[in-house]
């Protein structure tokens, strides 16, 4: 349990590093405040979209960190060392979805606060975009690590996550902006923990081919 929180801490330090999580963060912000300037200022059709304006620009976040997540381990031949020790490869994985998680969502969370006061959305609007966002993260985090490990040493990795990442997470996108009640919660949570468990089985299959 001690390696697996050492491995965590090392992966949340690399996310907050360097501002990445800034990054993130104001890129989220200001792709959502490209939405009222398309639009204009019709107040109603601001409140309509808005919820679907926040997972829009948080799909489109998501993907900045994605070259950053696998590749420079792959290159350093840190998996190797990893899997030497005796540990599991989709394990350390799964670790760094759940690392990945802490360094993208919270400050994605609180940023969307402030996203919801500019389209002046009301409160039962604002509590069902947060808690789809804490639900969907994690399968977003998922996606962004399987999409890394996928494009690690691609040549034009950053367009090719683009195409990969973006329509695995339409589901999530679906579930999440749309008004589906209860029945949408449950699936959007259900599609977040199919991608969560499968991801990491996905992205070290495909590190053993890079390696390979």
């Amino acid at each position: 349990m001690s390696v697996a929180w050492v491995l965590i801490a090392r992966d949340v330090r690399r996310g907050y590093a360097g501002g990445g999580a800034a990054l993130v963060c104001g890129f989220f912000l200001l792709a959502v405040v490209l939405f009222p300037f398309a639009i204009g200022p019709d107040r109603a059709m601001l409140t309509r979209i808005g919820g679907g304006a926040i997972w829009v620009a948080a799909l489109l976040a998501a993907l900045l960190p994605v070259d950053r997540l696998v590749a420079p381990d792959c290159e350093s031949g840190w998996f190797d060392q990893v899997v030497v020790r005796g540990l599991s490869l989709p394990l350390v994985l799964l670790l760094r979805i759940v690392a990945h998680w802490l360094a993208f969502a919270p400050p994605l969370l609180a940023t969307a606060l402030v996203a919801a006061g500019l389209f002046g959305l009301d409160g039962d609007v604002l509590v069902r975009v947060e808690t789809g966002l804490l639900l969907g993260t994690p399968g977003l985090a998922a996606l962004a690590v399987a999409t890394g490990a996928l494009t690690a040493g691609l040549r034009g990795a950053g367009a090719v996550s683009g195409l990969l990442l973006l329509p695995l997470a339409l589901p999530l996108l679906i579930f999440g902006a749309g008004d589906g009640g209860t029945g949408g919660v449950k699936l959007l949570a259900a599609t977040s923990l199919l991608l969560v468990v499968g991801a990491p089985w996905l992205a070290a299959a495909a590190i053993r081919s890079v390696r390979d």
